[in-house]
C-alpha cells in the first residue's frame, strides 16, 4: 500500500441549525429531461427458485437456513417468486410508466460454483427479463453483485480470500458477454459495506462471520473486485454502456459539537464510506482509517498495484440512502450504544471504532426503527457532488418499510410511504438545484420481498405481495409514484 488520504469533513451536529423547506411553498417541481424513474430489487430477495435450472446455494441460502439467523426462520426459497412471474412484474412496471428497473443477477444461478463456464439456463432467465424490459420501454440497470456469493467460494474463504477477486472478474465477463448488447447500465457491487462489515464483522448478514480482520480484508478485496470487474466489463461492453458502483454512504452527524463527538463521527465516516470511495475514486485509503484500525491490521493485504487496479474510471456513482447516522463518544465506564440501524449483534461492524455510541435521532421512525430525515439525503448528495466534481450520481435505493395491510376492499393505503417518498424526492430536487448532477432515482422496492435478516417482517414494496398466494396489489404509493414518473415532476401539494 502506497497512498493514503486525509479525512474529509463530517456534517454538522444534529443540534446545529438546519434550514427546513416546506414543499407546500413551491409549485410543481420538474426534474431534468431524461431523468430515470425506476424501482430496485435484488435476486435473492425476489426470485425464489433457489434450486432450479442449475442454481446452487449462495451464502444467503446457507445463512437463512441456519436456525436463529433470520426472523421467523424465513428464507428466500420462494421469496416473491419473480423467477416464475417475471412477465407479470415487468408488466406492472410498464403499467406504472417507469422507465428503468434496477435488478441484480444471481451469481450462483449463472456460475454455480463461482468458477468455470456459465450455465445457459441461468443466463436465459436474465436474457428473457432484459428482452421483456426492452420491449416494454423499461431500461435495464443490472447489478452484478447484491450479496449472494456462491457458497462454494465462501467455503474457500469468501471475500476474505483474495482469490474471490479473480472469480468475480470472470463472472462479470460472462454476464457482460451474454447481456452486454442490451443492457445500458451496469453496477459492479451493491453496498460493499454491508457485504464486508455485516457479513464478516457483526455476523448480522451472510456469511455470519464475526472477525474484524476478515471484515477489513473483505473490504479491500471488494474494492479490488470492483476495479477488476470494471476492467472486465469495459473489455466487452459497447462504448455507450455506463458502469457504476452503488454505496450506502453513511451520512454521519456528531451528536454535539464537542471534539470527542466530532472525532467519533470522523471514525464512522471513514469506516462507513471512505474505506470504499477513497480507493475507488481517489486511489488511496484514508490515513485516519489506517490509524484507527492499526491495532487490528497493518493493511499488509494491500499488494503493490492494487490501488491502481481499484481506481478505474466509472460513469456514475450510485448512492443508497435510508436514514442518517448520529454518533457520540462513549464515556469511560459505559457500554457504547448500538442503535446503528444494522440490527442487534454482540459483535460490532465497526472494527477499530467499537467504542463509538450510536444514537437514535428524535422524530418519526419507519417500521425498521430508522429515523425519517430527508434533509440528510440532500446533504449527502451535495457533499458527494462537492467532493467528486464531474461524477454524475444516481439514487440507486431509497424507501421505507411501514406496517402495510390489505383493507377490506382489497386496497393498501400507505400515506406514510407516500409522505416519505415525496419528502425524499423533494430533497433530491433541492440537491439538483444546489448543483448535484443526479441522473435518476430508483425506489426500494418494487415488491414486498425477503428483507434479509428481517425475513418477511418488513414491507418496503410499492406493490403488496401476499406471500401465501403471490398475488400482487398496487399500493397507493405505487400510483402516486407512477404519476410523478409520468410527469417527471413532483406535484404541488394542495
Amino acid at each position: 500500500m502506497s497512498a493514503v488520504s486525509e479525512p474529509s469533513t463530517v456534517t454538522e451536529p444534529t443540534d446545529s441549525p438546519v434550514t427546513r423547506h416546506d414543499p407546500r411553498e413551491s409549485a410543481e417541481r420538474h426534474f431534468p429531461a431524461g431523468f430515470l424513474w425506476g424501482t430496485a430489487t435484488s435476486a435473492y430477495q425476489v426470485e425464489g427458485a433457489v434450486a432450479e435450472d442449475g442454481r446452487t446455494p449462495s451464502i444467503w441460502d446457507t445463512f437463512s437456513a441456519t436456525p436463529g439467523k433470520v426472523h421467523g426462520g424465513h428464507t428466500g426459497e420462494v421469496a416473491a417468486d419473480h423467477y416464475h412471474r417475471r412477465a407479470e412484474d415487468v408488466a406492472l412496471m410498464a403499467g406504472l410508466g417507469l422507465n428503468a428497473y434496477r435488478f441484480s443477477v444471481s451469481w450462483p444461478r449463472v456460475q454455480p460454483t463461482g468458477r468455470g463456464p456459465a450455465v445457459q439456463r441461468g443466463l436465459d432467465f436474465y436474457r428473457a427479463l432484459v428482452d421483456d424490459l426492452c420491449e416494454r420501454g423499461v431500461r435495464p440497470a443490472l447489478t452484478l453483485y447484491h450479496w449472494d456469493l456462491p457458497q462454494e467460494l465462501e467455503d474457500s474463504g469468501g471475500w476474505a480470500n483474495r482469490d474471490t477477486v479473480g472469480r468475480f472478474a470472470e463472472y462479470a465477463h460472462l454476464v457482460a458477454e451474454a447481456l452486454g448488447d442490451r443492457v445500458p447500465l451496469w453496477t459492479t457491487l451493491n453496498e460493499p459495506w454491508c457485504s464486508a462489515f455485516l457479513g464478516y464483522g457483526s455476523g448480522r448478514h451472510a456469511p455470519g462471520r464475526t472477525e474484524p480482520l476478515a471484515a477489513l480484508r473483505a473490504a479491500h478485496h471488494l474494492n479490488l473486485a470492483h476495479g477488476t470487474a470494471v476492467s472486465a466489463l469495459r473489455s466487452v461492453l459497447r462504448d455507450s454502456a455506463k458502469v457504476a458502483v452503488s454505496h450506502n454512504l453513511h451520512l454521519v452527524r456528531p451528536a454535539t459539537t464537542s471534539a470527542a463527538d466530532r472525532d467519533a463521527a470522523r471514525r464512522i465516516d471513514a469506516l462507513g464510506g471512505r474505506v470504499f470511495t477513497g480507493p475507488m475514486l481517489d486511489g488511496r485509503y484514508p490515513a485516519d482509517l489506517i490509524e484507527d484500525t492499526a491495532a487490528i491490521t497493518d493493511w499488509d493485504f494491500v499488494a503493490d498495484g492494487d490501488l491502481e487496479a481499484i481506481r478505474q474510471p466509472i460513469d456514475l456513482l450510485g448512492v443508497n440512502f435510508y436514514t442518517p447516522t448520529v454518533v457520540s463518544a462513549t464515556p469511560e465506564g459505559q457500554e457504547p450504544g448500538r442503535a446503528d440501524g444494522h440490527g442487534g449483534s454482540a459483535h460490532s461492524p465497526w472494527p477499530g471504532s467499537e467504542r463509538v455510541t450510536f444514537r437514535q435521532p428524535p422524530g418519526e421512525r419507519t417500521a425498521s426503527g430508522w429515523a425519517v430525515d430527508p434533509s440528510a439525503l440532500r446533504e449527502l448528495l451535495v457533499r458527494v457532488a462537492r467532493e467528486h466534481p464531474g461524477l454524475p450520481l444516481l439514487v440507486t435505493e431509497n424507501g421505507a418499510a411501514f406496517e402495510d395491510t390489505l383493507d377490506a376492499d382489497g386496497a393498501v393505503h400507505d400515506p406514510r410511504r407516500v409522505a416519505y417518498l415525496r419528502a425524499h424526492l423533494e430533497a433530491v430536487h433541492r440537491a439538483i438545484s444546489d448543483g448535484a448532477d443526479v441522473r435518476g432515482y430508483f425506489l426500494w422496492s418494487l415488491l414486498d420481498n425477503f428483507e434479509w435478516s428481517e425475513g418477511y417482517a418488513k414491507r418496503f414494496g410499492i406493490v403488496h405481495v401476499d406471500f401465501a398466494t403471490q398475488r400482487r396489489v398496487l399500493k397507493d404509493s405505487a400510483r402516486w409514484y407512477a404519476a410523478v414518473a409520468r410527469a417527471n415532476a413532483l406535484p404541488q401539494l394542495r
